[in-house]
C-alpha cells in the first residue's frame, strides 16, 4: 500500500508542474506570435522575453520531475 501511494505521489508530482508549463509556455507562444504580428519590429525583443519565460516555466516541470525521482528513490 505505502509503495503505490508512493508511485501516485510521484505520478502528481509530475503532473501537475508539466501540465502548468505545458498550459504557460503555449499562452506564452500564442501571444508572441500576436505581438510580433502586430508590430514586426519588435520582434528581437518579443523573441527574448518569450525564450525567457519559457525557460522559467519549462524549470517547473524540471523541478516537479526531480521531487518526483526524490520520492521514488528515498525511502
Amino acid at each position: 500500500m505505502e509503495s503505490l501511494l508512493t508511485i501516485i505521489a510521484a505520478a502528481v508530482a509530475v503532473a501537475f508542474p508539466c501540465m502548468g508549463a505545458g498550459l504557460g509556455i503555449g499562452k506564452a507562444a500564442a501571444s508572441a506570435v500576436e505581438a510580433v504580428a502586430r508590430q514586426p519590429e519588435a520582434d528581437s525583443k518579443v523573441t527574448k522575453n518569450l525564450l525567457l519565460g519559457c525557460a522559467l516555466a519549462e524549470a517547473t516541470a524540471i523541478y516537479g520531475f526531480v521531487i518526483a525521482l526524490i520520492i521514488l528513490l528515498v525511502k
